[in-house]
């Protein structure tokens, strides 16, 4: 029956070992994974700055190193880009991750040492797959190909030895020979640059491979399914990759998407979620449709968990996995093999379970609306899309809101652009139903809408098709995890993408 599977399988037996023992130990985990960065750190000139060798304990830790946003660590980083060592890590890092921020034209480049790379990512990879193996003992993952529709690629030697790319073609270009014979598609069209074309390559080149996977964002993964059906002329992927069984994603909220996935892939398959940044791999579903990603916590990244309320204060509180609770918004704080040194990621994430510990990704730090006192972030309005949707029959591809503010002769609202796959019956019975869902999930936006004295009824624009990616296209960020923001604080990205249904 399967020559593959069985061996594989029971590899995966003998790793779930190791998986089992930080899963029932996090906390234990987590300190020896302190003390290892510490140590390993603690003569580059950052490690001497904060006297790594004095820091026994994670409170002498907390004390003494302060939060980190990108800007505080960027001249350190600058230094290493330039090929200085022994500056924020103490092995030569030669490879960084560009990760483009969504609302602004500078882009990250974060450091990837060789252990970043054995320890995090691709321990990590390793550790979902023993994960699925142990739900899935007969599967046949690997006896096909696995479809990555990662990111793009331009090789920049800033000098003899440092490389860039973004995140997906930076694990590509290390990882080893025999993991050529298990992906698709080849190399040099995995990392292709130009979206549009590399759409039409990955369709041309992939069809008749057995897939039995695909990992990829969801906005362009149906893009590529759609071209694929429209090549093959068939109604459903099922026709084209009978083997196909798992799909693996992450970048956005899954929500939205999960309704035309299932309609255009045909048949029943598994949908595992994963929380991989080019800051590391944080988290993973253990199985599908469990309520939250397992926290890899023996990975080379050490957490905290900072309460978003204390965001922009001088010395912010966080916690460590002894103090969290479930169904509360901490901002991710991170310190990595890569040098990276309590590290604000960006992201807001709130506990599952506490046994193990889960987390769900909620938003981000500097993506949310709270113009009224309304608190609402991403994870609101995901939901509220879904249910709305649900409710008319609708499919959207993609939106994005902020507020409308007082005017004279009106109060506030949140204005919506929405990017309909299949647009509702009656637009005015989505916006209401929009609106009745948020209030559901969000009991600030439920106070601020009581008798329309704060908030009136959300203002709602069906953009026409492509108009995301027009934007996204202009600001050089067309593909790979780049993605409209899809809540802001302020009207400025709003009204640029509103320009293109003009």
């Amino acid at each position: 029956m399967k020559i593959l599977s069985p061996a594989i399988s029971r590899l995966a037996r003998l790793r779930l070992r190791l998986i089992d023992l930080w899963t029932s130990q996090p906390v234990a985990a987590q300190r020896e994974v302190l003390q290892e960065l510490v140590t390993s750190a603690q003569y580059t000139e950052f490690g001497r700055k904060y006297d790594f060798h004095h820091l026994f304990s994670v409170k002498a830790f907390k004390q003494t190193v302060p939060v980190h946003e990108y800007e505080d660590l960027k001249p350190y980083i600058q230094r290493m880009l330039d090929g200085e060592e022994n500056v924020l890590w103490n092995t030569p890092v030669e490879w960084f991750a560009k990760s483009s921020g969504t609302t602004s034209e500078k882009s990250k480049f974060i450091p990837v040492s060789q252990e970043s790379l054995e320890q995090n990512h691709y321990q990590a990879s390793k550790d979902v797959l023993t994960m699925y193996y142990k739900n899935f003992p007969d599967s046949d993952l690997l006896t096909g190909k696995g479809l990555v529709i990662g990111g793009s690629h331009q090789v920049n030697k800033l000098n003899e030895n440092i490389q860039y790319g973004d995140l997906s073609a930076v694990l590509m270009q290390n990882s080893p020979v025999w993991s050529n014979w298990i992906r698709t598609p080849e190399l040099s069209i995995a990392l292709m640059d130009e979206w549009e074309g590399k759409i039409e390559q990955l369709a041309q080149s992939t069809i008749h491979e057995n897939v039995t996977s695909i990992s990829g964002v969801p906005t362009w993964t149906l893009v590529l399914i759609k071209r694929i059906l429209e090549i093959s002329g068939k109604s459903s992927l099922a026709e084209v990759w009978p083997q196909l069984e798992l799909y693996l994603h992450g970048g956005v909220s899954f929500v939205p998407y999960r309704e035309q996935f299932n309609r255009l892939i045909g048949k029943p398959i598994n949908y595992l979620e994963t929380y991989n940044a080019s800051e590391g791999f944080f988290a993973a579903q253990e199985c599908p449709g469990d309520d939250g990603m397992l926290l890899f916590t023996q990975h080379g990244i050490f957490y905290e968990f900072m309460p978003v309320e204390e965001y922009c204060k001088q010395f912010p509180q966080t916690m460590g996995l002894d103090k969290v609770e479930t169904g509360k918004n901490y901002a991710l704080i991170i310190s990595t093999t890569g040098g990276l040194w309590r590290y604000i990621v960006g992201d807001t994430v709130q506990f599952t379970s506490l046994n193990p510990y889960k987390v769900r990704v909620s938003g981000r730090l500097k993506h949310y609306i709270n113009a009224f006192g309304e608190e609402v972030i991403v994870d609101n309005t995901d939901k509220a899309v879904a249910l709305a949707c649900e409710k008319t029959g609708a499919v959207v591809n993609d939106y994005t809101a902020a507020p409308v503010y007082f005017g004279q002769q009106s109060n506030g609202a949140h204005e919506w652009l929405i990017e309909f796959e299949k647009a509702p019956e009656s637009l005015p019975a989505f916006t209401k139903e929009l609106d009745d869902a948020l209030k559901s999930v969000n009991s600030d936006y439920e106070a601020k809408r009581y008798k329309d004295i704060a908030l009136r009824m959300p203002i709602l624009h069906a953009m026409k098709q492509g108009s995301f990616n027009t934007w996204l296209k202009a600001k050089g960020k067309l593909g790979g995890q780049h993605k409209v923001p899809r809540l802001s604080n302020e009207r400025s990205l709003l009204e640029e993408i509103l320009q293109l249904n003009a």
